[in-house]
């Protein structure tokens, strides 16, 4: 197997710029990684902003479980916002795959 290859399955089936990183491109490699991380981290926030008053308000009744019902409604409101997330972050996949392609094998 080519290391292109291998960079390949790396970026398309493990992590995006994981590839990068194979290939010796660390500075691709590792700006991939942060941006995947952000929008992860983002994503996270935004989760838990939305689902933080359904959750306080469960406790202070001294429930123990939130409904899935609740947590849709709950998260309604950034559905938008998390449909945009996804975007990005399938945009940054295909453009860490797509790096690794255009790539010669030499660099």
């Amino acid at each position: 197997m080519t290391r292109k290859r291998t960079a390949l399955l790396l970026s398309a089936f493990v992590l995006p710029g994981l590839g990068q990183l194979y290939l010796g491109r660390k500075v691709a490699g590792i700006a991939i990684i942060m941006v995947l991380n952000l929008l992860l981290l983002l994503a996270l926030f935004v989760v838990l902003k939305g689902l933080g008053p359904v959750i306080a308000a469960k406790m202070a009744a001294g429930a123990v479980t939130v409904s899935p019902g609740e947590v849709m409604a709950a998260l309604e409101g950034a559905s938008g916002f998390g449909k945009g997330l996804l975007a990005a972050f399938a945009l940054v996949w295909a453009c860490s795959v797509a790096d690794v392609l255009r790539c010669r094998d030499g660099e």
